[in-house]
């Protein structure tokens, strides 16, 4: 039987992803002005960014106790095998919340084989790895290929990325607010990444086209073999801006594919419109 493969939201994959792959999503929850959205499948990105340009906040919460029960238990039931690729523990705590409803569903279910990998990735980085399991999973890889597969990408996915304000990041507790240092009136844009989980701030410059030239002199510092891999971009209602650092990366790198997502709305709503993100590996499988 083929393994199933189980992604929550956050790795920022179309719901067209979902329905066409037979992936099973679990949403995180979005809440704007006292209501609750379903990421992906209730709320889209735009109105996560129309609801901050209008003074709003949104709020984020992670994925139900209850969705985890319901999905695992089907499986359990049904005798899937599964792996659940799973947003950084560092960011969300849906990756300790599946870990404990899959502890109480194999009381009842001792022999259920589902697996739940801690990414330590956001975003396009963890949506990458739920990529590339879909695909060998559609091959009828063995499930302890696909771990391996999935647990390398882990470890060697890199995310660079530039936000318009850390303030949001700052508010959602995703930075500390002495990270959060920076103000647009000088037009000064900082590059973060992803260590461990967290993220980080590492570089402040000025002007987006310094910005961008300093994300492609870092993708040549850190990647591997670029012309073999599938670049990712996710962006924050700004697709132009994604096109063109992919014409960027494209020249710079002749990459095997460049592939563009938005950024969704939970991911969205503590990094605020006009983020640009690019995930690539640092050491090839």
């Amino acid at each position: 039987m083929q393994v199933k493969i189980l992604a929550d939201s956050a790795c920022d994959l179309p719901l067209s992803f979902y329905e066409d792959n037979n992936v099973t999503l679990i949403p995180l929850k979005v809440h704007i002005n006292d209501e609750e959205f379903e990421d992906v499948k209730t709320i889209d990105p735009k109105t996560v960014y129309d609801a901050i340009r209008g003074g709003s906040v949104p709020k984020t919460s992670q994925a139900s106790p209850l969705t985890f029960e319901e999905i695992f238990t089907q499986m359990a039931e049904n005798n899937e095998d599964g792996i659940y690729i799973a947003f950084s523990s560092e960011l969300s705590g849906t990756y300790s919340t599946a870990v404990m409803i899959l502890d109480q569903v194999k009381e009842k279910y001792p022999n259920f084989n589902l697996t739940i990998v801690d990414t330590k990735c956001a975003s396009l980085g963890q949506g990458l790895i739920v990529k590339e399991a879909t695909r060998l999973a559609a091959e009828n890889a063995a499930k302890e290929n696909i771990l391996k597969e999935v647990q390398f990408r882990s470890e060697h996915m890199e995310h660079l990325f530039t936000v318009e304000d850390l303030d949001y990041l700052a508010k959602g507790g995703r930075v500390s607010k002495a990270s959060a240092f920076l103000g647009g009136l000088l037009n000064i844009k900082p590059i973060l990444n992803v260590e461990d989980g967290k993220l980080v701030p590492i570089e402040k410059l000025r002007g987006k086209k310094k910005v961008f030239r300093r994300i492609i002199e870092l993708m040549e510092e850190r990647g591997s073999n670029m012309q073999e891999q599938i670049i990712g971009i996710s962006h924050a209602d700004n697709e132009e801006t994604a096109l063109e650092i992919k014409t960027m990366i494209e020249e710079a790198f002749h990459p095997k594919e460049v592939f563009i997502s938005s950024i969704g709305s939970a991911i969205g709503a503590h990094t605020g419109a006009g983020t640009i993100a690019i995930f690539f590996l640092n050491e090839n499988p």
